[in-house]
């Protein structure tokens, strides 16, 4: 069942950073994180959401062991203080170490600088990943903020039928999801995510990259989809900061129009486990 959600609750305004960033500085990263948090702030955001991998950059090789690190590591610390300093939520991809293993992993800062859940990639895509990182084991990681329930994936994951489906059946209003989405699979961006959003009645905030890194070609075409399928904001190729407003009154009202999981019968998908 979908979380009630009360349309007297306003709009959580949220900004999409489309951005590449400076692939390999963490420091220029950070750089880049704090301007884009001023300018989401002077909008009237609530909430910034970067790309997969932001703190580091994607496509660096072996530097995605050289700039990994904890949790709560650095990295974190800083994004903690530009998040409490503008007083809006951070969602930020990076790589996590802990012990010999690394994580795709996405860490999701409060406006007050608090850490409020960390989601590791569970579906790696192509050998490069799979080189560098090990797959998470926790599909479904979620946060409350401001009254509404966030639910958080990285790039690949939404394209899994079942994973978005978790985050609904679990409740999730705004599934977050940094990216590193490539040519030739702008139908991802442009296609796939409205109707995830529709048929799983949540708003999904798809956060991608920009221009060529090493092999790779990112194709922006960062979105905010509502629950009713339409694209809230839509971003071109480059850099971009995008904003869009998450509205709980359109969220219930589409939920009530179209109630795909009220109308499910579990029973008859036992083939697909």
């Amino acid at each position: 069942m979908p979380s009630a959600v009360s349309s007297a609750l306003q709009p959580l305004r949220t900004a999409l950073l489309q951005s590449s960033g400076r692939p390999g500085s963490v420091a220029g990263n950070l750089a880049a994180l704090e301007a884009a948090a001023a300018g989401a702030a002077a909008g009237g955001a609530g909430l910034l959401v970067c790309p997969e991998m932001f703190l580091s950059g994607y496509a660096i090789g072996d530097g995605v062991s050289r700039l990994a690190e904890p949790a709560q590591g650095p990295g974190a610390v800083a994004v903690a203080e530009i998040a409490a300093r503008h007083r809006l939520a951070i969602l930020y991809g990076y790589p996590e170490r802990d012990g010999e293993r690394i994580f795709n992993a996405a860490r999701l800062i409060g406006p007050d600088g608090v850490p409020l859940a960390n989601y590791r990639k569970t579906h790696l895509f192509g050998d490069f990943e799979r080189e560098w990182f090990t797959p998470g084991e926790r599909p479904v990681v979620q946060a409350e903020l401001a009254g509404l329930r966030l639910g958080i994936m990285i790039c690949y994951d939404v394209e899994f039928p079942e994973n978005v489906r978790a985050h609904a059946l679990a409740g999730t209003d705004l599934l977050l999801v940094p990216t590193a989405q490539m040519h030739p699979f702008e139908f991802v961006a442009r296609s796939v995510v409205p109707v995830r959003a529709f048929e799983n009645q949540m708003y999904v905030a798809y956060v991608n990259r920009t221009g060529q890194e090493g092999e790779f070609e990112f194709v922006g075409l960062s979105a905010l989809a509502g629950p009713d399928g339409t694209v809230r904001a839509r971003a071109g190729s480059g850099d971009e900061l995008l904003i869009g407003d998450v509205d709980a009154g359109l969220l219930a009202a589409s939920r009530a129009a179209n109630p795909y999981l009220l109308d499910r019968r579990p029973g008859l998908y036992d083939a697909l486990t």
